[in-house]
């Protein structure tokens, strides 16, 4: 039977304490990670439709860019005709 002295019972019981510290440790980052996971997924999603709603703003203000040519040109137009008219 082997005699172990009270330090090297006392090491290992730090050691366990370390050791239960150390899965508890892991315990609370795997949670966390899987929180910032899902987050990370949502915010994907919410930046999706952000950039959807952008694409969309810019067609739009496309169109209108294309049509202020014609609507210029239709204004001078009507100009002309009231200027004619007085």
């Amino acid at each position: 039977m082997r005699h172990y002295s009270v330090k090297m019972i006392s090491e290992f019981e730090e050691l366990s304490q370390k050791i239960d510290q150390l899965a508890q440790m892991t315990q609370d980052l795997r949670r966390e990670n899987a929180r910032l996971r899902k987050e990370n997924v949502a915010l994907g999603l919410e930046n999706a439709g952000y950039a959807h709603k952008m694409s969309e703003a810019q067609r739009r203000v496309e169109a209108l860019l294309e049509n202020i040519p014609a609507l210029v040109e239709a204004g001078l137009a009507q100009a002309q005709s009231e200027e004619k008219e007085t």
